[in-house]
């Protein structure tokens, strides 16, 4: 990769300028215009983005590679991937920037999810078509929730976050081979992530996830390590770390109030999970991630 090639938070930011709390919104106009129209080749180390454009045209580059901007389109970058725009005069819309450890997925890892995020993606948008039309209000809506800082406005944002991302993914694989379809495998996956969703707090064992599936607990560990590379039991437990993480840096709950929140019965023993887990307390992994993001 070429040195040249600068790293930002947000384009002509200088590093040490955290976006707003862990997601930013803002129009592309009022950045692009401030650089005649053009976003020359820049990285984002930390940071996944999402533009919308709803109107006017351009270039998006990736790694050098130019493809052509006509709207509605929504674009998807991955952390680390050198990426630049020429905007017309008339380009209207947003971008997103998101912490990429705020993601449902991790871009990379082996969820169709995880996989669809590693790769730019340049998704045209056909407004005749329902998904497609619910992306680009859920788009508008998540800016326009950002922009005011009104009751349950992370849940609102995490939630339309993840409803764009899916429906974007979804529509940006229709037609391609073999991607149409899930295989045995993916349903089974997309049933356990509800489950675990429902019931992490619980702390119930992959047993009670296989038994829900109906299926062995050996088999569901197959199946997680083949989609993830790691077994069932960790992923249950990476979900019980993410919602800590979450907790830790976005309330402002005691490490005790967050341990009852989170289904531990004792705080110590939640400390020693999180130490575990992670290399760190609670405690100084709250810290050090408030001092990144500048809170």
């Amino acid at each position: 990769m070429s040195k040249s090639v600068p790293t930002y938070e947000l384009y002509g930011e200088n590093t040490g300028k955290k976006p707003d709390f862990w997601l930013h919104c803002e129009t592309i106009p009022s950045r692009s215009s401030l650089h005649h129209w053009e976003i020359r080749p820049h990285r984002h180390e930390r940071f996944f983005q999402i533009l919308y454009i709803d109107a006017g045209s351009g270039d998006a580059i990736f790694d050098g590679e130019s493809r052509a901007i006509m709207p509605p389109a929504v674009i998807t970058i991955p952390p680390r991937l050198n990426h630049g725009f020429r905007f017309s005069r008339d380009i209207d819309g947003f971008v997103i920037t998101v912490l990429i450890s705020h993601l449902k997925a991790a871009p990379g890892d082996r969820s169709r999810l995880g996989e669809w995020l590693a790769v730019p993606h340049l998704t045209r948008l056909d407004m005749n078509h329902g998904d497609a039309a619910h992306v680009a209000g859920t788009l508008k809506r998540l800016c326009d929730e950002f922009a005011n800082r009104r009751s349950g406005r992370n849940d609102l944002l995490e939630a339309y976050l993840t409803s764009a991302l899916f429906l974007t993914a979804r529509l940006s694989q229709q037609g391609v081979e073999g991607q149409g379809a899930s295989d045995e495998g993916e349903r089974r996956m997309e049933m356990l992530y509800g489950l675990v969703q429902r019931h992490f707090r619980s702390h119930e064992p992959a047993a009670f996830y296989a038994e829900a599936l109906g299926i062995s607990p050996t088999h569901l560990n197959r199946i997680v390590r083949a989609k993830t590379g790691h077994g069932a039991h960790e992923l249950i437990a990476r979900k019980l770390v993410d919602e800590a993480k979450r907790e830790l840096v976005f309330t402002l709950g005691s490490v005790q109030e967050i341990s009852y929140r989170l289904g531990f019965t004792d705080p110590t023993y939640f400390s020693r999970f999180f130490l575990k887990q992670t290399g760190e307390t609670p405690r100084a992994w709250r810290i050090a991630e408030r001092a990144k993001l500048g809170m």
